[in-house]
């Protein structure tokens, strides 16, 4: 653990895990081929189990608001980014220890980054409405199996944008976690939550897969923003990346809350709440520090490998969210619910044991090669 740490803190301070730079302009387009860089594990694995706190837990929170009489849909889109003052204690411990050394290069992300991250916060912002109106009208295990489609749009932005490299695995994944989504469709009424009428189901079902197209996007684009740094990108400016994100993000839920009047039906829907004034605030604080965690994990991630790793890892941690969404509020766990979990897992092992025949040709590959040299 000491030496993981290590790892950690030497990634983040000193700037070795870094993105290729393209001052020339002509490799852009073998951004994917080109921009190869040395894994850091433990920051990997530090992100990774960020996002999962807050894959699993952020749908479990927003849901706890609805059930108990929540009804507020921009404030519960506000806890999906307004954790970011969180952000603030380690990126001023960075800032201390960065200003301790004396040939210390730049701390703050370039001006660039700036401005992308903004947009992207206001994106976000916007999908988190999306996702968070689609949760009010359905259960979540049914929610996480539609948001799991994410992976389809990465895909198929990633290779638009970031020029993401294919296999027949990979396209096997994708599809099948479309066919999923849709035998979900299929019976509509199935796992109907109480109080909510077929007409509101549908939308909730295709808000969320709007929100997994919007989000599909975003992430490429993130990854994209990346690549296009003109100095080398180290964890600390990711972090600063994602503050900006939040805060954006933020300011859109923020807006429309007064716009809504959200602040002023805060009080008496306190009162009304079901479990109480008190757990009403604690529902969506801890909602806002756990989706908080989601983010930083999935920035972190896309620093580490890329938009579609991320991609594979929020479908992987599905099987998680829907046995946590049965056992905590006792959701149906319908026939075709299984059937697509079926064919999401059946996605997932299809595309690790194609990762699994490249990485082995990739390192039979490298083995002969210095095998010849010798």
């Amino acid at each position: 653990m000491a030496a993981s740490s290590m790892n950690i803190e030497s990634g983040i301070e000193e700037g070795t895990i870094t993105t290729t730079t393209h001052h020339d302009k002509a490799s852009n387009s073998d951004h994917h081929e080109t921009n190869k860089k040395p894994i850091n594990w433990p920051l990997l694995l530090l992100n990774c189990g960020f996002m999962a706190i807050g894959v699993i837990g952020g749908p479990l929170l927003s849901r706890l608001y609805y059930l108990h009489g929540g009804s507020r849909k921009w404030l519960n889109t506000f806890t999906q980014s307004a954790g970011f003052p969180i952000l603030f204690a380690p990126l001023f411990f960075l800032y201390l220890r960065h200003r301790s050394k004396p040939h210390s290069t730049h701390f703050f992300m370039e001006p660039k980054l700036f401005v992308f991250s903004a947009v992207a916060g206001i994106f976000v912002g916007l999908d988190n409405f999306l996702y968070t109106l689609g949760l009010s009208y359905v259960p979540v295990s049914t929610s996480s199996i539609l948001f799991a489609t994410q992976l389809a749009f990465i895909a198929v932005f990633a290779r638009i944008i970031v020029r993401q490299k294919f296999t027949p695995f990979s396209i096997n994944s994708v599809v099948l976690m479309t066919l999923g989504s849709v035998l979900l469709g299929l019976r509509a009424n199935g796992d109907r939550p109480a109080g909510v009428s077929g007409e509101e189901y549908l939308l909730g079902f295709f808000l969320t897969l709007g929100s997994a197209g919007l989000i599909g996007l975003i992430y490429p684009c993130i990854e994209l923003c990346y690549a296009k740094a003109s100095r080398a990108l180290n964890f600390t400016v990711v972090l600063q990346f994602q503050l900006n994100v939040a805060i954006f993000a933020s300011l859109v839920s923020f807006i429309a809350m007064i716009v809504n009047k959200d602040f002023q039906a805060m009080q008496r829907e306190s009162r009304e709440y079901g479990l109480g004034q008190t757990m009403y605030i604690v529902v969506l604080v801890c909602a806002a520090v756990v989706w908080q965690f989601s983010l930083i994990g999935v920035l972190g991630v896309i620093f580490c490998i890329g938009s579609l790793f991320n991609g594979i890892l929020s479908a992987v941690l599905l099987p998680l969210t829907e046995v946590a969404a049965v056992i905590a509020y006792h959701e149906k766990f319908t026939g075709e619910k299984g059937m697509a979990l079926g064919l999401c897992l059946w996605g997932f092992t299809s595309y690790f044991y194609g990762e699994y025949q490249n990485n082995k040709k990739a390192t039979a590959s490298t083995k002969e090669e210095n095998h010849q040299e010798s």
